[in-house]
């Protein structure tokens, strides 16, 4: 196996486009190195892209909040930016591993490994963000984050491309939205359930709801169905426990050594209601 440093992103994608599934780009290492220990992954060539500026850093500008793919969990827990306009990131990001996980658990690396139970999947699912790729020999592109992900462990980026960015338009009330995790314990525990909520209202009236789930299908998922039933009504106690049954058929939980099947689907529907009400200010999770 080869090992290379690279200086810059051209450098990277040249080499990327030439090892292509042969290669694995590492930046923390915090997936792909267990992976290897684990022989789930033997690649030719590990590529570092650790020393990559460009691909650091958190900005706001105009309204948009642009988070760099190398930006640490660490980075963005304890970003002003993000928890001025983005909170319930910042409380996914808190609650990944232990600290040294999150000094070296990158974005970019939590979103491509494309676990189910990603824990930044949700909050950047329900903020609409967009994950910004650069690959091999052409200009760099978009992807709705609802589409990015196709399976376990599975996305839409091409062998060739790396993540540079993720970007999402700041919300209008950041304080409208809430994230809950549950795990087994309450330290560097891997999901059961998790759910995010971003909620825009005028006087009683939800105008938009966003509703995105990680551990609970074979993917990180928008919840649809939950948007559309709560978009254009008052949201009442009658209307969450109709949206609370409801919820249980838009999921495809598993049962695994964290909860069976059954308990992720209770818990889903309990949480719903409670991350709800929270974004609503009526209740504090």
């Amino acid at each position: 196996m080869e090992y290379m440093t690279t200086q810059n992103l051209d450098e990277a994608l040249n080499v990327l486009g030439e090892w292509k599934e042969r290669a694995k780009v590492v930046a923390g290492g915090t997936n792909v190195i267990p992976n290897m220990r684990a022989r789930l992954v033997s690649p030719d060539i590990i590529i570092n892209l650790c020393d990559l500026e460009d691909l650091k850093g958190i900005v706001e500008e105009e309204g948009i909040v642009r988070i760099g793919a190398l930006a640490t969990m660490h980075e963005i827990a304890s970003s002003r930016i993000i928890a001025d306009h983005c909170p319930i990131l910042a409380s996914a990001a808190r609650q990944v591993g232990n600290p040294l996980t999150r000094n070296r658990a990158t974005v970019g690396g939590n979103l491509a490994d494309a676990s189910p139970a990603a824990d930044t999947a949700p909050p950047l699912l329900a903020l609409e963000a967009r994950i910004h790729a650069a690959g091999s020999g052409r200009g760099g592109r978009e992807i709705p984050l609802d589409q990015f992900f196709l399976g376990p462990r599975e996305t839409a980026l091409e062998p060739d491309e790396i993540i540079t960015h993720i970007t999402f338009a700041k919300p209008k009330d950041p304080l409208s939205g809430s994230h809950t995790k549950l795990g087994l314990r309450n330290a560097m525990a891997i999901s059961v359930v998790s759910i995010a909520t971003m909620l825009e209202t005028v006087g009683e009236t939800c105008t938009k709801a966003r509703v995105a789930l990680g551990a609970v299908a074979p993917k990180p998922i928008r919840a649809y169905r939950m948007e559309e039933m709560l978009e254009g009504k008052t949201i009442d106690e009658e209307l969450l426990e109709e949206c609370s049954e409801a919820i249980k058929k838009e999921i495809s939980p598993i049962s695994d050594i964290r909860a069976s099947a059954e308990y992720r689907t209770l818990v889903t529907s309990l949480l719903f209601r409670r991350t709800i009400r929270e974004a609503l200010g009526r209740e504090k999770v």
